[in-house]
């Protein structure tokens, strides 16, 4: 049967996604091939457990309304009307939107309604040309599991008359629990959001959950856009690690600590230690820890990931697991050899870039670790990113 691409108004405009009139097998075929392009030199080698066709995708069952984050710029438009939607690519142009086909429908509805508000209360949108002008951006993040939300409002300046009614306004017809901050960022930037938050509207926090563990997710906070396939991701990660009870893991880059708290939840008597330099994040790791009753398990430091290894393989520290989860540019030679040094039975090497994964896998087996297992799940259907779980055993 012949693929019917689905329908999207501002398909040709906005260019988000950029594989709208690929069918979905096909979409997980071409990047589980991107995959096996990029670790071609590994299967080649034949020195390695893992081969080619041990590699799968997991994709999702409906590849659809999956992003519970949302954002939108604002900026002015005629008679004091103010545009939102998003960026066409390639421009800082706002094509305007009702509703997107990947996003969580309750999302594009509060955002809209931010501009319309702003419009009834005279609330004038930045001009990012000129500088000028008091509402910059909007990001909304709706609950998978739970029925909150959290809407941030970005402010270029602290005091915005009719800031709180229209929270007020837009929190009331919301269809969920939302809580709603104010973000002042007057930097002349394309960074979204500043230093400093203002709670207006409810606790200025909501709460989701990832694998019957709960997250106190914040205005700063990183917490993945497509919790389902988070779940698949770590399940992966989790499943790859090999972990028992009594095993000591360290998850580095821990950020707000999912992965290891997760860990932690699915495997009783795993003794878990997360690091990540940004002290906000530890703190809400931390928070998370108590929260779900797994503070005797997990334990979160506030240190740069690569001295806490190389400091903990210099004290003659033993961890059977690493897990790794870098940003996009990937880890460190400084991290790797630290890694290597520390020498765990195994490293969970969790990516959301293959390219640099590839790149620091290499360092790794250099160092003594073979590559056993790859797969890859699928966070952004329609478009061409891939995430990939890599484990390693030391040989």
């Amino acid at each position: 049967m012949a693929y019917k691409t689905p329908k999207c108004a501002i398909a040709k405009s906005c260019g988000g996604c950029e594989w709208l009139s690929v069918p979905y097998p096909v979409q997980l075929e071409r990047k589980r091939e991107r995959v096996l392009e990029l670790f071609a030199g590994f299967f080649r080698a034949r020195r390695y457990p893992v081969t080619a066709e041990g590699v799968e995708v997991l994709g999702m069952a409906e590849p659809f309304e999956y992003r519970h984050k949302a954002a939108t710029p604002f900026a002015p438009g005629k008679k004091g009307t103010v545009r939102s939607g998003f960026y066409e690519r390639g421009t800082h142009c706002i094509v305007p939107c009702a509703q997107c086909l990947t996003e969580d429908p309750r999302c594009r509805p509060i955002l809209n309604n931010v501009a319309r508000a702003a419009e009834r209360l005279g609330i004038s949108a930045y001009n990012e040309d000129r500088g000028r002008g008091l509402l910059r951006h909007a990001i909304v993040r709706t609950g998978w599991k739970t029925s909150e939300g959290l809407l941030t409002i970005v402010c270029n300046g602290t005091i915005v008359n009719g800031l709180q009614e229209l929270a007020e306004t837009v929190a009331e017809a919301a269809p969920l629990e939302l809580s709603v901050v104010q973000n002042i960022n007057q930097r002349r930037t394309n960074a979204m959001l500043g230093s400093k938050n203002r709670t207006l509207v409810g606790p200025g926090v909501m709460h989701d959950t990832l694998l019957d563990v709960t997250f106190e997710i914040g205005p700063s906070s990183f917490y993945q856009t497509n919790p389902e396939q988070t779940e698949t991701l770590y399940r992966t990660a989790i499943a790859q690690a090999g972990l028992v009870p009594g095993m000591r893991l360290l998850d580095a880059y821990c950020g707000i600590g999912t992965i290891g708290l997760c860990a932690a939840k699915q495997v009783p008597g795993l003794d878990v230690v997360g690091v990540e330099k940004v002290a906000g994040a530890v703190a809400d790791a931390r928070r998370n820890a108590r929260a779900n009753g797994l503070e005797e398990q997990a334990r979160f430091v506030a240190a740069d990931a690569t001295q806490y290894l190389r400091d903990a393989a210099h004290n003659r520290e033993r961890f059977d697991i690493v897990v790794l989860d870098p940003p996009r540019a990937g880890s460190t030679p400084e991290f790797i050899r630290s890694l290597c040094a520390l020498a765990p039975e195994r490293v969970v090497y969790v990516s959301c870039n293959p390219e640099t994964q590839a790149r620091d896998i290499e360092l790794i087996t250099d160092g003594g670790y073979l590559l056993d297992a790859l797969t890859c799940v699928d966070m952004f259907p329609y478009t061409s990113h891939i995430e990939t779980v890599a484990t390693l055993t030391r040989a």
